[in-house]
This record gives structure tokens, C-alpha cells and sequence, in this order.
């Protein structure tokens, strides 16, 4: 073995410069929706994460669920939805390292972004107030980043390029600064707690837990609640206590450090969330009422998620009033719709409940207003630190929002790189109009068809094709229209077929199938190791095929064998002068009739 010698080693540290149109710190759900958002669009993305896996606390190591807005007709679409497709076709066992694998394959698969893992932001270089790049550091690799950029999103939750002088909150707001009444106490610097989780699974067998020292040791007297307790305030949806029983339950409520600084004593709030755990854990396995008889903890975290720790202040900040009226803006980008769910700072050791959460619209608006700086121009965000007050936050910290954050902040930084504006001058109506072919569904408003399909004609049933409702409605009233499969052989083809007197110019198209979004069976289990395999959407169309006329003979100029994705946008290998297009579903993943919400021609 040879060693090498002085002048062939290594450098002791090494230094990288990148160059991207859009920095994007914050690998968690609204990071990634962010890059790929704007790498589809067409930027340079530079990705920055400071763990080894992306998802945040989707992610196998913290492994929170992705919540969102309340109601069937709400769930979250776009990336978000395409993720979780992914994981039910590669992953259909819903193991959480797997889980990370297909959102990291998903970025990779981008060409425009360089995803930076392992890397943490340290400090922003400045000109003239605008952010021209931040620097980062691998300690893996033992290597300095110097990554420069035009734009600059902050998804990292706790707002690191606040370093850039960005104007931020943290803490509660005095109540009546916003006439914010759900907010009981307020003007302070607390914020809701960090979590540790822990996943079960079920046993035949049983054996006391033994928890190791330093942990906590829990009575019934611990857990008592109040007899002097005060009912709930008005206006509340429901009120929280720890849940000391292991059916059904992912053990959020094991939060502590509302009272610290979430960031700067994330370590010591660490060592208490381990304690507090392991101590539960043993309280409910070894409890005389056999309560937790019949399983035995399989994982437990390592890493807290977090809940709150700053937020940057742009031209607007969303309120509870404005969350309550439903979030009626001009410049609306995406949207929420969890409950104004107040954490107590106490947490886990706060006696009687633990959250109260008040009753909303779902859903209601965020504006764009919300995800830009005010005073640094080239910097926007996305997450659960966007321009909002403490209990603006409490409904949108959410990671279904926060996706749906993340895909806005995204195409919207494309369009700005396109254009040359910047986020304040960003032509909000183009933007609103991409993120609804992108199939991200804006309150108060629907998607309008391309002009072409508007001007075909078609069959009364496929009209619902081109309404621009891309999805069931809350009315009840039918949507969509359910499409047989066409069998080889079959005289009859049953298909979806739009005609123009004469032949049109036709690049591509864009279909909208049914995924069952209303299925709750796609957010990752609390049961790990579970042999149970997720199926894919029964509606969903499995293979497919898209025909145009041509000097009135029909042609293929475009199919697909496998799908698996609700939102497909598709560019057929070369244009084509036809009078009429059809889709012809061949199979479902269920092996009924297809069910399609939108089919447009491009």
C-alpha cells in the first residue's frame, strides 16, 4: 500500500462555487416543491439541505403526517399529490426510508437542479440590500460552499437568511394588535413546542419495557387533569390532551420547548423530548390496565420537528381575521384550511389541555404578499416561516400548505428569472394562471381551459372535460367524467373525443385523472413494519393513449403503458395540423372505468 505523498494529498478543506437562478434553502416538503417547481419552469436550481435525506419532518427522521386542508373536496394537489403517488407505486408497503428515497429520486430526476445534502447555510453575502449568495458548509465532505444566485427562498423553517438583515417576528403577538381574540395571552417571545415521535407495532407477545436511565418515570398522578378546568373558549373546534393509549396514535403530543428558544436550544429540548419519551412509552407498556399489551415501540426520533420559531415579514401578514374571513385575496397563490391550532407553550407538561383549535374556512387564501421580503427584494419563502402572526401560523404551518407554499414560491421564481421582475412586480395573473395548470387549485376561482379545447366542439358528456374543475366538488354534484376502457377487439371505442370544423395546430395536451384524493390512506402509517401493501387508486387511468385525425384517418401521437400520476402535461414528439383528438384509456389501475377530470388540447 502505497501513501501519497505531500504533494498529491487532498486539501485539507475544499472550496465549491455554484451558480444557480434559484437558491433554495430548506429540503423539507415546501423546499422541494419549491425547486421543482421552478426547475420544471425552466431555473437553474441550486437545492440546500442540511440533513442527509429530503421530506423535513415528512422525512424517516422525524416522521410527522402531511396534514392539510379539512374537507374532501380540499386535499392538496400538484407536486405534493404526485409525491405521494410515487410512493404508493415504488413504495407500496409505505416504508419511511423508502419514502425519502422517492422524493430524493423525484429531485434528482430534475436536470436543472444541483442538490446540496448534508450542507448548512452559515452566513449571506450582500450588494446593496439584495442577497448575491449564501455560504454553507458539508461537513462530510469537509467542503465550503460559496452558492450564488438571483433569487433566494428561505424554506428552511427557521428562517436562516434572516442573516441577510430580512425584517422577522418570533414569539406571540399581543392579542390586540390584530384584534386577534382566539390568542389568549400574547406580547411575549413563546412559540409551540418541538416533537418527538414514536411508531408502534403489533405484537403477540409481551414484555415489560425497560426504559434506560435518564428517562422520565410517569405515574397516573402525572397525567390527572384539573377538576377546576375552565370550559373551552367560544368559537373552539376541539381541544387536545395527551393521549396516553397507543391505538392510533403517532404521539405528537410528546412537544416541549414552547418556552425556550426553538432554535437556538434545540439541542437541550432534544435531550428533554427523549426523556419525556422514553418515560411515556414506558408508562403506557408497562401500565396495570394492559393498555399497552399487544405492541411494542419499533422506532422512536432522533430529531425533534418543529413547530414555530420565526417568521419573515412581507408586505402583508396574514392574520387570524384574514384567516376567518377565508383569505378573500386578489394576489390568493394557495391555501389553507387546518383549524387556528394554538399549541400551548407548556406542552406536554401543561396540566388539562394542550391545544385548543378554533373552526376556519377551509379553505382560505394566502396571498402572495405573504412570501416575499419587504425590505430584501430578491428573497421569498415558503413554510412555516412565511409573513403571517403567531396565529396566522397555528393554521399553515401544516406540511400540505406548506407544499403547496413551496410549488407557489417556485413557479413563481421561474417567472420572475423569465421575466427579469422581481417578486414585487411579478405579474401575480400569469402566475395564478400556471399554478392552476399545474394543477394547484386557487380558492375562489377555477382553472380556465386552453382556448382551443374552449372551441371545440364535443359530446354533451364530455363537457365536464373543459370546465376547468379539476376535481370533485363540495356541492355533492357529480364531477368528472367516468371513461371505459377500450378492449382490443372491441367494435365500440369508448373515448373522450373534441372536433374542429378545420384542422388545428396541436402541440400537446393535458389530462387531469382521479387519484382519490380524498383517500387518506396516502399519508404514511403510524404502524411501522405493517406486511398490509397500499393499492394504487382504483379510477386512476393505468395505460392510455391519445389520438389525432389527420386527413381524416386517426393516428397515435401519443401513449403511455404505465401511468401512475394524476396530472399529466404532455408535449407529443412533434405538432400536428388535426381537426379532431381523442383520449382512449386502455386500463385502470382498478380495472373499472377511468375516472377524468380535465382533458385539455395544447
Amino acid at each position: 500500500m502505497s501513501i501519497p505523498s505531500e504533494k498529491s494529498a487532498p486539501p485539507l478543506l475544499r472550496d465549491v462555487a455554484v451558480e444557480a437562478d434559484f437558491v433554495v434553502v430548506g429540503g423539507g416538503l415546501a423546499g422541494v416543491c419549491a425547486a421543482l417547481a421552478a426547475a420544471r419552469h425552466g431555473a437553474r436550481v441550486a437545492l440546500v439541505q442540511d440533513r442527509p435525506v429530503l421530506g423535513g419532518n415528512a422525512s424517516s427522521e422525524m416522521r410527522m403526517g402531511i396534514m392539510g386542508a379539512h374537507g374532501d373536496c380540499n386535499k392538496e394537489a400538484g407536486i405534493l399529490e404526485e409525491l405521494q403517488l410515487r410512493n404508493f407505486y415504488y413504495n407500496p408497503l409505505l416504508r419511511y426510508t423508502l419514502w425519502d428515497d422517492v422524493i430524493l429520486s423525484t429531485v434528482r430526476s430534475e436536470p436543472n437542479i444541483t442538490l446540496l445534502l448534508n450542507t448548512s447555510v452559515c452566513d449571506v453575502e450582500m450588494d446593496s440590500g439584495r442577497i448575491v449568495a449564501v455560504l454553507a458548509w458539508n461537513s462530510n465532505a469537509q467542503t465550503r460552499y460559496r452558492i450564488a444566485g438571483r433569487l433566494f427562498a428561505d424554506c428552511s423553517g427557521d428562517g436562516i437568511l434572516r442573516l441577510s438583515g430580512a425584517e422577522f417576528r418570533h414569539g406571540r403577538e399581543d392579542p390586540a394588535e390584530f384584534g386577534e381574540t382566539y390568542l389568549q395571552q400574547g406580547g411575549d417571545r413563546k412559540t409551540m413546542g418541538n416533537s418527538i415521535l414514536l411508531q408502534l407495532r403489533r405484537t403477540d407477545e409481551h414484555h415489560p419495557f425497560r426504559a434506560p436511565p435518564g428517562a422520565y418515570h410517569f405515574t397516573d398522578a402525572d397525567f390527572a387533569r384539573p377538576a377546576d378546568e375552565p370550559p373551552p373558549p367560544p368559537g373552539t373546534h376541539r381541544v387536545n390532551y395527551l393521549r396516553l393509549y397507543p391505538e392510533e396514535n403517532n404521539f405528537w403530543w410528546i412537544e416541549y420547548g414552547g418556552n425556550l428558544d426553538t432554535i437556538g436550544d434545540a439541542n437541550a429540548i432534544q435531550e428533554e423530548l427523549k426523556k419525556i419519551a422514553w418515560g411515556v412509552w414506558e408508562y403506557i407498556k408497562n401500565h396495570p390496565d394492559g393498555r399497552g399489551r399487544g405492541y411494542e415501540l419499533d422506532w422512536i426520533g432522533a430529531i425533534p420537528g418543529k413547530r414555530e420559531s420565526t417568521r419573515f415579514i412581507g408586505p402583508h401578514i396574514l392574520t387570524q381575521g384574514d384567516v376567518l374571513a377565508g383569505g378573500h385575496f386578489d394576489d390568493v397563490v394557495a391555501y389553507g384550511g387546518w383549524t387556528l391550532d394554538d399549541h400551548h407553550p407548556d406542552a406536554f407538561f401543561k396540566k388539562g389541555r394542550i391545544s385548543v383549535e378554533y373552526g376556519c374556512p377551509s379553505p382560505f387564501g394566502i396571498p402572495w404578499r405573504c412570501l416575499y421580503s419587504r425590505n430584501v427584494p430578491n428573497l421569498v419563502f415558503a413554510g412555516r416561516d412565511i409573513s403571517c402572526s403567531h396565529m396566522g401560523l397555528s393554521a399553515t404551518r401544516v406540511m400540505g400548505t406548506c407544499a403547496a407554499l413551496g410549488q407557489a414560491v417556485g413557479t413563481a421564481a421561474a417567472q420572475c428569472v423569465a421575466s427579469g421582475a422581481e417578486p414585487s412586480r411579478l405579474d401575480v395573473r400569469a402566475l395564478q394562471a400556471t399554478l392552476e395548470d399545474d394543477d394547484c387549485m386557487l380558492p375562489y376561482r377555477w382553472r380556465k381551459p386552453s382556448a382551443i379545447t374552449r372551441e371545440a366542439h364535443c359530446a354533451p358528456e364530455c363537457e365536464v372535460l373543459r370546465s376547468g374543475i379539476d376535481r370533485e366538488t363540495p356541492d355533492g354534484a357529480e364531477n368528472g367524467m367516468s371513461l371505459p376502457c377500450a378492449h382490443p377487439g372491441s367494435q365500440a371505442l369508448p373515448c373522450a373525443t373534441y372536433e374542429w370544423p378545420t384542422p388545428r395546430r396541436l402541440s400537446g395536451a393535458r389530462l387531469v385523472f382521479d387519484s382519490q384524493m380524498t383517500f387518506t390512506g396516502k399519508r404514511m402509517r403510524k404502524l411501522e413494519a405493517t406486511a398490509e401493501r397500499a393499492e394504487m387508486p382504483a379510477p386512476l387511468a393505468r395505460a392510455f393513449r391519445i389520438d389525432a385525425r389527420v386527413g381524416g384517418a386517426w393516428r397515435m401521437v401519443f401513449s403511455d403503458p404505465e401511468n401512475f400520476l394524476r396530472l399529466r402535461q404532455i408535449a407529443f414528439a412533434e405538432p400536428v395540423e388535426a381537426d379532431a383528438i381523442r383520449l382512449v384509456v386502455e386500463s385502470t389501475w382498478g380495472g373499472g372505468p377511468a375516472r377524468v377530470f380535465a382533458f385539455d388540447a395544447l
